[in-house]
């Protein structure tokens, strides 16, 4: 994907090429080797589903991470950051041309305004609402309670409580797997090959595993 990201911070302060950065999930970027948490907005889990209008379910999480593929194209990304979280990741308020990102994705109603952290797409998700665009056409879960729910269950089986998997996969990369994740159950771990288990996603960054890439 020709993706190319400015990240207006003093703390990065870098220009990335096209191939160094990728879209990741329907609220997270990479660019090299760091990660952009698109300030204020929650987008669901890429194996979340949410309820239709009338009756079943739709792949809200897949179909979120294709909504910013496209939003971006082959356009060129600005991000101004708002800090770095407890996983070592920017947060940031990004843009294509004159198109706000994180706005768009909360209007469009492909992402909750994060209110734990923000009030500043509250405006926005009322009228996706009022309108009942995408997971807004019916009462559905929120991301970071589907997230809640899974990381429960998950805790009571894992050993010590600690519930990610730090999976390595057969090209020799680290990668971990939160309990929401749509592969965590056939995940296996095997700790005679260095695989092993962490109680968050903050000790996984740490010990240098990465998390999956949804987005391509």
């Amino acid at each position: 994907m020709l993706i190319k990201l400015v990240l207006l911070a003093a703390l990065l302060g870098t220009f990335a090429k096209a191939s160094e950065t990728r879209v990741i999930d329907g609220d997270t970027l990479e660019v090299g080797s760091t990660k952009v948490r698109l300030f204020g907005i929650d987008a669901p889990e890429y194996g979340q589903k949410c309820s239709k209008r009338k009756s079943g379910v739709w792949p809200c999480g897949k179909e979120a991470t294709q909504f910013l593929v496209e939003l971006i194209g082959d356009q060129q990304v600005t991000c101004v950051s708002k800090g770095i979280d407890n996983y070592d990741r920017q947060i940031g308020v990004c843009s294509v041309g004159d198109l706000e990102i994180n706005a768009s994705m909360v209007s469009s109603g492909m992402a909750w305004a994060f209110v734990k952290y923000s009030t500043a797409y509250v405006s926005l998700e009322k009228e996706a609402r009022k309108t009942g665009l995408g997971v807004w056409q019916a009462e559905t879960e929120t991301p970071w309670k589907y997230r809640s729910h899974r990381r429960d269950v998950a805790i009571q089986k894992a050993p010590e409580g600690c519930p990610i998997k730090g999976n390595i996969s057969k090209k020799g990369e680290k990668i971990y797997h939160t309990p929401w994740s749509p592969w965590y159950k056939r995940t296996k771990i095997s700790i005679n090959k260095g695989e092993r288990w962490f109680c968050d996603e903050a000790e996984a960054v740490a010990a240098g595993w990465r998390s999956p890439m949804w987005g391509g």
